[in-house]
């Protein structure tokens, strides 16, 4: 039985506007420490836009705002204040994207990428962080030795491991996945849950899913939205089997979405 979970992210009256068109509205919701919370909804419901301002890789078009505050804990820093640089905060929160996203570079030379932004140089400093990478992301045994070769060789379900190894290497606080195995077979899809499962003993994870299935398989806390609105956030076997509001429920059960 696990401890209760302190915060580790706290979304406070969060809003953003993609030009004049509001994507999120009013989002309050705490992020559990080393836990998985999942964030489901139809398309188009603000799920991903919920996801992408905690790294603020919105930052990279133009026209975005923000209101209000995502606060990572202990320190408190807002990661959506004007104020606060986007480097940092992507230094701080890793992500993951649907579609496994190599650089064309080698095995090595992928997971040593975020490393090199903070600045690493020494070798043998360099060597243990993309080891311990590849561990968490259980790759390893299946690259260790073949690190100097391209990472476009491997298959797609090693290449998202990779990309998770990339994601863990800097040691976030915080690694975002957007539906990370929304492209994958259903082998290598189990392997990303069971690493998922794994991950949680050391860092909080927050994951988009369009899976329903794979939701209440691996999170344990779930936020549903449904159009830029929070309709209901809390503990995954409650919210899937006695939710509050007949909204989550007809969502749950495919009456609407």
């Amino acid at each position: 039985m696990r401890t209760p979970a302190t915060a580790r992210a706290q979304v406070k009256d969060l809003n953003f506007w993609y030009g004049k068109f509001q994507a999120l509205k009013n989002i309050n919701m705490d992020i559990a420490d080393r836990r998985v919370t999942a964030i489901i909804g139809a398309s188009g419901c603000g799920k991903s836009t919920l996801l992408r301002c905690f790294n603020r890789i919105h930052d990279l078009y133009p026209g975005v705002r923000y209101e209000g505050a995502i606060n990572l804990q202990p320190d408190g820093l807002n990661l959506v204040d004007k104020g606060v640089d986007p480097i940092l905060v992507r230094l701080l929160v890793s992500m993951v994207f649907q579609k496994p996203n190599p650089f064309p570079k080698s095995i090595f030379e992928n997971v040593a990428a975020g490393l090199h932004v903070r600045g690493i140089r020494n070798k043998t400093e360099l060597e243990g962080r993309v080891e311990k990478a590849l561990r968490q992301a259980a790759l390893w045994d299946e690259v260790k030795d073949r690190l100097d070769k391209s990472a476009m060789e491997l298959s797609g379900g090693q290449q998202q491991r990779l990309c998770i190894a990339r994601a863990l290497a800097p040691e976030p606080k915080l690694l975002l996945l957007d539906e990370p195995t929304s492209a994958l077979d259903p082998i290598a899809t189990a392997k990303i849950e069971e690493l998922i499962d794994t991950l949680v003993h050391d860092v909080t994870v927050l994951i988009v899913t369009h899976n329903m299935a794979q939701a209440a398989r691996i999170s344990h806390y779930t936020a549903f939205m449904h159009l830029g609105d929070l309709i209901e956030f809390g503990e995954t076997q409650q919210l899937f089997t006695n939710p509050r509001l007949g909204q989550t429920q007809d969502y749950i059960t495919g009456r609407f979405g």
